[in-house]
């Protein structure tokens, strides 16, 4: 359960900006979404590579 105590005078807008911001990052909506239909775990692994390939040519062109 997230709580997010709320200041003196803080507009509500903001409040619920930081509660969705946390929200995201607990990553309940990526796990439910990814619990819908099972996924091999070759396909998964296949996923992260390609991941970690993507990142590395990101960092690759920065660095040049």
């Amino acid at each position: 359960m997230l709580i997010i105590p709320i200041k003196d005078g803080e507009n509500i807008d903001r409040a619920l900006k930081r509660y969705k911001r946390k929200f995201d990052k607990t990553g309940v909506v990526r796990q439910l979404r990814a619990r819908q239909q099972f996924t091999k775990p070759s396909v998964t692994r296949r996923a992260q590579i390609q991941k970690a390939q993507y990142i590395q040519g990101l960092r690759d062109s920065i660095e040049n």
